[in-house]
């Protein structure tokens, strides 16, 4: 395995000129980081204190104020330039990148503007948003019983309604009765962390996972997972001396976080050769390397099933992680929005391993710290509108847990609507009862759907030259690795960008697929991927994806 030093980073580069440049990300960890506060070095546009104060001329046509005593006083000249620019604002945040919403989703959007005004000069005649994980924005239905009780706790008149029993079925109606009275009302506050009937049902749905307890008073609420991710960060990180290791390739999410906290991210490389697998020795020697450079090792990121890779962690795997994580004392964070997406073999959560190495290593693993991630917007839910989600925290400091609720109280409470949601997530409808047989059957199809999407673009990519891809395991994309030629990439370095962003920008303006070059997602030195989703119907857009790599082959060969 490479050491992380063969890793290139994950900015994006692009010409100066134009709208769409991203902003330089901040580079992984290097002794020669200066890790100082960012200061414009452009005085031009940062106003100092002695030109605020200076004072207005006569000829300025402005009169001064007069005083109580009649005399005037100076007054500081107006200014016309803006307090904020791109010099003086947050420069960890300008630095961040988010690959999967970035250059090409905005040209993508601008494409999708040009259709919709009737253009019809471009060689496709819609766009295939592959980019981002969306279900329900590539036509996946809504699970009829979730939307049932959130309309019905949206508009609780109708359970008074005199045909409501012959509209909802009885255990809808049930629910959302049961969730009014533990709620109140959808537009009031809820406690911080969340309603605790709902973090209650989480537990339960914990425990029922697992076979091991879980206490609601460790479980918090959130914006989907994403706001939970920032708040646990934010809580974690204290500068450029906090280390955060996340697996490269990630869902940038992670980086663009920590560059906006300053923290400092240490990418451990996953094996492509092993189907994205982890090597634990190797990342031992990235934990040593890195606390040997003086990082203070905070955290270790695992997302499982993989966000980009579609790869899942067999529970050998997951016991190494915990037991370095027992070694050299790191949080692990584990994002397993995806544990419903498991296309073969069986999904481990990180808990459930933790809670077996607890019981049979007595005191071995008791202070491990874990933090564990669920969404409302993937699995068969795929509600990713409604921003709903949770974290689950375990052998975390009490002193800790005091802060990170303070930092969830600053925004009052996530949004109860989406709360709701997932308390349906973790508790729909069992056998037995009025919505079973539909909510079953829905569940199953999407499922069946998402399964057989997912080989039939992975057979594609096999049949395709110079590009090869692990086996769909889990999650809902694709990362194959793309063999770029020579004078392709010569093309892509007279033009300022990645070879394989080149190769997705060619790729879109020619088919209307929105990809997302691996180049945002992190990837070993001179190899080239991209992530597509496979949520989309049908196959057209995958024919026009291999018409499209043939002609790109034939062009740059």
């Amino acid at each position: 395995m490479p050491p992380p030093s063969t890793m290139r980073s994950f900015s994006m580069t692009s010409s100066s000129t134009s709208v769409l440049t991203s902003p330089p990300t901040t580079p992984f960890y290097s002794p020669s980081r200066d890790y100082s506060p960012v200061v414009s070095s452009s005085s031009s546009s940062v106003r100092s204190a002695s030109s605020v104060a200076a004072p207005v001329s006569s000829s300025a046509g402005m009169p001064s104020p007069t005083l109580s005593n009649g005399t005037s006083s100076p007054v500081a000249a107006p200014s016309r330039r803006k307090a904020i620019t791109l010099d003086t604002m947050n420069q960890y945040l300008r630095r961040a990148d988010y690959a999967v919403r970035g250059r090409l989703a905005i040209r993508a959007e601008e494409l999708r503007e040009q259709l919709s005004n009737g253009d019809t000069s471009l060689p496709f005649d819609e766009i295939v948003n592959a980019n981002i994980g969306n279900p329900q924005a590539m036509d996946q239905k809504p699970i009829t019983f979730f939307r049932q009780v959130l309309s019905l706790v949206q508009y609780p008149q109708l359970l008074d309604n005199e045909f409501a029993d012959k509209i909802f079925p009885r255990d809808s109606l049930e629910r959302a009765r049961i969730l009014l009275n533990e709620i109140g009302s959808l537009g009031a506050y809820s406690q911080s962390q969340g309603v605790p009937y709902i973090r209650m049902s989480i537990a339960k749905f914990i425990e029922e996972r697992d076979g091991f307890s879980a206490d609601p008073n460790n479980i918090y609420l959130a914006g989907g997972a994403s706001s939970a991710v920032s708040s646990l960060l934010t809580t974690i990180c204290g500068g450029p001396e906090t280390g955060v290791m996340i697996p490269v390739p990630q869902y940038p999410l992670y980086s663009a976080t920590l560059t906006i906290a300053n923290a400092t991210p240490i990418p451990y490389l996953l094996d492509e050769t092993t189907g994205w697998g982890t090597d634990t020795k190797y990342i031992g020697s990235v934990v040593k390397n890195s606390i040997a450079k003086g990082v203070n090792l905070k955290a270790m990121v695992v997302i499982n099933p993989c966000n980009p890779t579609g790869s899942c962690l067999s529970r050998e795997e997951i016991k190494d992680i915990i037991t370095l994580a027992a070694e050299y004392s790191f949080m692990i964070i584990a994002d397993e929005v995806y544990q419903t997406n498991v296309y073969e073999g069986e999904f481990h959560s990180f808990k459930k391993v933790l809670c077996e190495l607890q019981r049979d290593f007595a005191g071995k693993f008791d202070d491990v710290e874990l933090a564990s991630l669920h969404s409302t917007s993937k699995g068969m839910v795929g509600e990713c509108g409604q921003r709903g989600g949770y974290i689950e925290l375990v052998g975390i400091d009490a002193q800790v847990l005091e802060q990170l609720y303070k930092l969830v109280s600053i925004s009052l409470c996530p949004a109860v609507s989406g709360q709701v949601l997932t308390e349906l997530m973790v508790n729909p409808p069992k056998p037995g009862d009025e919505s079973y047989p539909v909510y079953k059957a829905e569940y199953d199809a999407i499922y069946k759907a998402l399964k057989e999407r997912a080989f039939s673009l992975f057979n594609a990519f096999k049949e395709m030259e110079g590009v090869s891809c692990q086996e769909p395991k889990g999650a809902m994309y694709l990362f194959p690795t793309i063999s770029i030629p020579p004078k392709a990439i010569k093309e892509a370095q007279r033009r300022n960008e990645e070879p394989d962003q080149f190769y997705c920008l060619e790729l879109l303006e020619q088919t209307g697929v929105c990809v997302v070059p691996g180049s945002g997602f992190g990837q070993k030195d001179g190899t080239y991927h991209f992530r597509t989703t496979f949520l989309a119907p049908g196959e057209e857009y995958v024919r026009r994806i291999i018409a499209f790599h043939k002609e790109f082959l034939q062009k740059y060969s």
